[in-house]
């Protein structure tokens, strides 16, 4: 699933490391959700969303799954 958190984080000049920290996850957490190996959970989603001020929607593209 592809995401805007690398730009958002860019944007916001925060490290992987300090998102990680905000939302309660690891770094490596949040390199897996960049880059496309792993799909945050719904609560996961919700708090990196409300974290930068965005929607779910905002933040996770979700137009690559079937059936929707």
């Amino acid at each position: 699933m592809k995401t805007k958190i690398a730009h958002l984080r860019k944007q916001n000049k925060l490290s992987q490391e300090e998102l990680a920290f905000a939302v309660g996850v690891t770094r490596q957490t949040i390199t897996s959700i960049e880059v496309g190996k792993y799909t945050a959970s719904l609560v996961l989603a919700y708090k990196i969303a409300k974290y930068f001020g965005k929607s779910i929607e905002e933040v996770f593209d979700f137009s690559d799954l079937e059936g929707f």
